[in-house]
C-alpha cells in the first residue's frame, strides 16, 4: 500500500532517470491533459511531498505533473526497449529520455500544473516525515489544534503530518499503546508518538519489504491486516473496524484490544 515511504522511493528512482535530461516523448493519458507534450524540455527534478510526487521541468518558471498513487498506483523506470511488466492499457503518463522510459500506471490522481500553481497544490500538507522541511514541533503544533480529534484520524489527516497512510496509522497506534479513538489531548507523550512516526518511514525508506517489528520475513507487522491471526504480540483477536471523517472516507482500522485498552 503507498505510504510516505513508497513515494520517496518512487520519486528518487525518477530522479535518477530524469534529472537533468531532456525529454525525447511525452505521451499524457488523461483526457483533459491529453494535448499537454513537453517533448524537448529538460527536467529539473522528480520530488516527494508527502505522498504527492512532482515531475519538475521547464525551468523555474516552468511545469508540473503532480500525481498522487493512492491505492493502486506505481511509476516503474525501464531501459529503452525494455518490457515493461504492466500492461499498456493501465498507463497514464510515459516519460522517454535518451536512456529511459518512465511510465506511471493506475495513478488515482495526475494533472499537469504550472509551477506557480504548486503552492496551492501542496502547501496545505504538514511538516513532510521524509522532507527537508520536517519539523516536529510544527507537527505537534498541527495535532494539538483540535484535542477532541480521535488519534486515529488525526494521523491520517496529511495537513497535520505529511507521508502517514493507514498502515502507519495502526501500527503507530498499536506501538504507543494506544486506542486509536483516544483524543489527541488524551495521548500519553504525544511527542514520542511523532518521533516514532519519523523514524519508522526513515527506516523502511529504502526497504522493499515495509516492517514495524524488525522482521522483514514473515511478522513483519504487529496488528495491520491480522484481524484472522491475532496480535504479533499477546495473540488477542485484532479487532478490525472502519475509520473515517464521513462515510465516503472510511479505512480500515486494526488494533489490539488488550495492547490498545479503550479510554475511559
Amino acid at each position: 500500500m503507498p505510504e510516505g515511504d513508497t513515494v520517496w522511493r518512487a520519486a528518487r528512482e525518477l530522479n535518477k532517470a530524469l534529472a537533468g535530461r531532456e525529454l525525447t516523448r511525452c505521451d499524457i493519458r488523461v483526457p483533459r491533459f491529453a494535448t499537454v507534450d513537453f517533448t524537448g524540455d529538460t527536467v529539473q527534478e522528480a520530488v516527494a511531498r508527502g505522498k504527492h510526487l512532482l515531475i519538475r521541468g521547464g525551468g523555474d518558471d516552468g511545469w508540473d505533473i503532480h500525481s498522487h498513487l493512492k491505492m493502486e498506483g506505481l511509476w516503474h523506470v525501464y531501459a529503452r526497449g525494455e518490457k515493461w511488466r504492466r500492461p499498456a492499457f493501465k498507463a497514464r503518463c510515459v516519460l522517454e529520455t535518451s536512456e529511459s522510459v518512465v511510465v506511471g500506471f493506475e495513478l488515482g490522481f495526475l494533472r499537469v500544473i504550472t509551477r506557480a500553481e504548486e503552492e496551492d497544490a501542496v502547501g496545505y500538507l504538514g511538516p513532510d516525515l521524509l522532507g527537508p522541511d520536517w519539523d516536529p514541533e510544527e507537527a505537534l503544533r498541527r495535532l494539538s489544534a483540535q484535542p477532541d480529534r480521535p488519534i486515529g484520524l488525526a494521523l491520517l489527516d496529511q495537513r497535520n503530518l505529511a507521508g502517514i497512510g493507514n498502515v502507519y496509522r495502526c501500527e503507530l497506534c498499536f506501538l504507543a499503546g494506544v486506542h486509536p479513538l483516544t483524543p489527541v489531548s488524551l495521548v500519553p507523550n504525544l511527542p514520542r508518538m511523532v518521533e516514532l512516526a519519523r523514524k519508522l518511514l526513515e527506516a523502511n525508506k529504502l526497504r522493499s519489504t515495509r516492517a514495524t517489528t524488525g522482521q522483514l520475513r514473515g511478522n513483519n507487522l504487529w496488528v495491520y491486516g491480522r484481524s484472522h491471526r491475532g496480535c504479533l504480540r499477546c495473540g488477542t483477536p485484532v479487532t478490525l473496524e472502519q475509520l473515517g471523517d464521513n462515510d465516503l472516507e472510511l479505512r480500515d482500522l486494526y488494533y489490539c484490544p488488550h495492547c490498545q485498552p479503550a479510554h475511559a
